[in-house]
């Protein structure tokens, strides 16, 4: 099968997004598919020089944007006519709301070939400048109608999306199918080193933030409430790992220099099982998530998780069931909950245990084996 798939970004880009993209992509390669990946020509930082290129059996085309209108959203309008010239037996778009969706719907259509969609939950985002509110609502009147109906069918990542999606097109056309994680990560590590790189105290108990310093993830939520944990006591530590999309220097003015406050930066994709495996507690502050891979790559991990309920998070995290869920923004709960499973070996090892359990069957192979499935049936 030739598949192309569509995104904004790809690698060396990091988010959740572009890692779905990649390991589905791989798994697909794994059985025998051919994949070709189209996207712009940036990680979201610089332009990239190489249009063409072949990484791990990925073949990626990047077009060149004309238009920046926020740091996660591009115009690049030179994808139509590659997406014309090549061939393929299905095309799967990746994130709703992009003139690329229209784009490939029209190609496909043209081609007869089937247009999967996967929206990646792009529904709610209050810091979105007004340059992009504009476009969008227009977007949410017209464009996304006439983009999804192009679809043949629409992957929502959580039955959070089902609602929302039916304003534009029959609940038949949506399939659910949730984000998945490295099978990988449920394999013991043996002598782990993470704990004594970034640690002062590997004694100590670590509570864990992993995610990209952006306003939607509220990482300055988290190193306020480190401050004031640690203003009443000295036997944690924590880490914040992930790349600067804009907090990194909020957040480095709420910590303070604080020395048990560990913000690392971007983290090597392949150790994060080391990350994970050498962490007590991880914490989610976000107000927006769609379903974020971290979720599933801390459960795998045997981590406990204290998180905000929003979107997609509170179909698959049950509150005293995984971990502990809190109203976003509400820092005293949040410090609650975090010295709540600290202090509780028992209640800890509960919800690891629950967790482990709870994503068994979410591995990234089975999640590509579902998505084929659905190109298959709709080349029928």
């Amino acid at each position: 099968m030739r598949i192309a798939i569509v995104s904004q970004f790809f690698l060396p880009t990091i988010g959740g997004v572009e890692k779905v993209i990649e390991v589905l992509a791989k798994e697909y390669i794994k059985q025998g598919h051919t994949v070709d990946v189209f996207t712009s020509d940036t990680d979201k930082y610089k332009r990239i020089k190489k249009k063409f290129e072949i990484i791990d059996g990925i073949r990626i085309h990047r077009s060149r944007y004309i238009a920046k209108l926020s740091f996660n959203t591009y115009i690049f309008p030179g994808v139509f006519l590659k997406l014309l010239k090549h061939d393929f037996d299905v095309i799967h778009t990746h994130v709703g709301a992009r003139d690329y969706v229209l784009y490939a719907g029209l190609i496909a259509k043209y081609k007869k070939k089937p247009h999967i969609h996967t929206t990646h939950c792009p529904w709610t985002d209050k810091f979105r400048p007004l340059a992009v509110r504009i476009p969008l609502f227009f977007t949410d009147k017209i464009f996304n109608y006439i983009s999804f109906n192009l679809c043949n069918k629409i992957i929502a990542i959580t039955p959070w999306e089902v609602p929302i999606l039916k304003k534009w097109v029959k609940e038949e056309k949506i399939k659910v199918l949730h984000n998945g994680m490295e099978g990988s990560l449920f394999k013991k590590i043996k002598n782990n080193p993470f704990r004594k790189q970034i640690m002062n105290d590997p004694k100590k108990k670590l509570v864990l933030f992993f995610g990209r310093l952006h306003p939607t993830k509220s990482p300055h939520h988290f190193a306020q409430v480190a401050k004031e944990i640690l203003d009443e006591r000295c036997d944690i530590e924590f880490a914040m790992i992930g790349p600067d999309e804009g907090m990194m220097g909020q957040v480095k003015e709420v910590a303070n220099n604080h020395p048990d406050i560990h913000i690392i930066g971007p983290w090597p994709y392949e150790k994060i099982g080391q990350m994970y495996q050498g962490s007590d507690l991880y914490v989610l502050t976000s107000y927006r998530e769609g379903l974020p891979l971290t979720l599933f790559e801390a459960m795998a991990s045997e981590l406990p998780v204290v998180s905000t309920p929003v979107n997609g998070i509170s179909y698959e995290m049950e509150d005293g069931v995984n971990g502990y869920l809190y109203p976003h923004g509400d820092l005293k709960q949040l410090k609650e909950k975090i010295l709540k499973v600290i202090e509780n070996p028992d209640l800890a090892k509960k919800f690891s245990q629950n967790n482990i359990k709870k994503v068994k069957e979410y591995t990234w192979e089975n999640i590509a084996n579902e998505t084929l499935k659905i190109y298959r049936e709709e080349m029928k």
